[in-house]
């Protein structure tokens, strides 16, 4: 591995890839104290009365986490924006729905503070669209049995305990003991397939920082690219003083054709600033769905070449697949075009955010689990619709979701990808169909 110096001057899985900024945040942030067990010993029922009017779910957010303001926020604001149409059609069998929001600030104090207001204070039915640096009242949650829909899985607790559900699913047992299968999780290698099929992309460099975390992650990547064939470069900087430019310098002598990082927004411009200044030049520069955004011309605002390669993979459907098929050859199909369209106009002239729109599907799905109880609404009822077998795919918004409770890891699992291109004028332009952008593949272990 390479690792360069600072400068002079100062300044595996697709579930990994969607985590690396926040393993990294989780390093610089540290846990915090969590509260004694004992001031949560006072439980809800396990059905709150409904008095025929409004229905309360909680959205906990680490709205002001060290990672930076509106880091965050998105799942957040896509649920909001859904539950603010939904109310405006009449709510749920007529019952409007309150939101409460609780902003944890990113520690693991805040987050257990958040859980006991919104939960034994508030008294929410349910929590929709978490999305906390540090989880550290999941426990709390399972243990209370409020179901919590649609969160993002930035720490390992959606893989752990039961009545969480991610947004993207889970086959683990969920026993609340340990993530996983003993404590270890298992991802394709769908990412690194696709553009070596797609790209013809064999030399792949990855980029990290001198920190467990970041370091961690990236040897997960590079594992995941060796078992699809590429030749690797390891590429390590100083977190305090990135040099850049030496790694640029060393894309190009190395030839590297793919670039992926374990690297925040941040050090994402930057990198992509050295190599616009180098002269380097790639087939492709992956990032994940934390920066699946509209922000991406005042991120990358210094490097306009870096900038034309930029693509983003995930499992929702890209916020701007709004044409026709017919319309250009580019586009993905018409499946979840519909359920795009209306997720745009309810968040109006807002900048849009691929996590708002897996927020949106997030509170939609609550909202389907809801309205399948009828007038028998309880967490039980919620929480069949949630565990059944059929997947669920918020009305062609996310692939196909499930929760399995499977003893056993799966060795092979058929996973889709769903993959966009910057363009300038365009912004992110779909690469294929994500329902039909599919492979079988092995399934590599890795300890979160």
């Amino acid at each position: 591995m390479r690792r360069f110096p600072a400068a002079d001057a100062a300044p595996l899985a697709a579930r990994a890839v969607r985590a690396a900024t926040v393993l990294l945040a989780l390093l610089l942030a540290g846990c915090g104290s969590r509260l004694p067990e004992h001031d949560f010993e006072t439980r809800p029922t396990a059905n709150p009365p409904s008095d025929g009017g409004s229905l309360r779910v909680g959205v906990i957010t680490s709205a002001t986490s060290p990672v930076g303001g509106e880091t965050f926020t998105g799942p957040r604001d896509g649920a909001r924006a859904y539950f603010d149409a939904l109310n405006a059609r009449g709510g749920i069998d007529g019952r409007k729905v309150e939101v409460v929001t609780c902003d944890d600030g990113g520690s693991g104090v805040g987050n257990n503070a958040c859980v006991h207001e919104l939960i034994d204070e508030k008294k929410v039915f349910a929590l929709v669209a978490t999305t906390a640096l540090d989880y550290a009242g999941a426990p709390l949650v399972s243990r209370a049995g409020v179901p919590d829909i649609g969160g993002q899985p930035l720490t390992p607790a959606y893989d752990t305990y039961p009545h969480l559900y991610g947004i993207y699913g889970s086959s683990a047992p969920r026993t609340g003991r340990a993530p996983g299968w003993n404590g270890v999780l298992y991802g394709g290698t769908e990412v690194y397939r696709w553009f070596r099929q797609h790209l013809g992309a064999r030399t792949a460099a990855v980029v990290s920082y001198n920190q467990a975390a970041s370091a961690s992650y990236a040897r997960l990547i590079a594992e995941g690219l060796r078992a699809e064939g590429y030749r690797v470069v390891d590429e390590q900087v100083d977190f305090a003083l990135p040099n850049f430019r030496a790694v640029a310098a060393d894309l190009r002598a190395q030839r590297a054709d793919l670039v992926l990082d374990a690297l925040d927004t941040h050090g994402n411009a930057r990198l992509c600033e050295a190599m616009e200044a180098l002269g380097v030049h790639v087939a492709a520069k992956v990032t994940n769905v934390q920066n699946w955004s509209s922000t991406v011309p005042r991120d990358y605002a210094g490097a306009p070449g870096c900038r034309a390669v930029l693509y983003v993979t995930g499992s929702s459907r890209n916020y701007d697949d709004t044409a026709d098929a017919a319309d250009t050859a580019d586009t993905a199909g018409t499946a979840g075009q519909p359920a795009v369209r209306e997720f745009r106009a309810a968040m109006g002239n807002r900048p849009l955010s691929q996590w708002q729109l897996e927020g949106w599907a997030a509170a939609m799905w609550f909202t389907d689990a809801a309205k399948s109880c009828g007038k028998h609404l309880t967490r039980a009822c919620v929480e069949e619709f949630m565990n059944r077998p059929e997947p669920y795919t918020a009305r062609g918004l996310l692939l196909p979701v499930r929760f399995e409770h499977l003893a056993r890891p799966p060795s092979t699992r058929r996973t889709c990808l769903s993959v966009a291109r910057w363009q300038d004028g365009r912004g992110w332009v779909s690469q294929g169909e994500m329902d039909t952008d599919c492979a079988t593949l092995p399934q590599l272990p890795y300890r979160p």
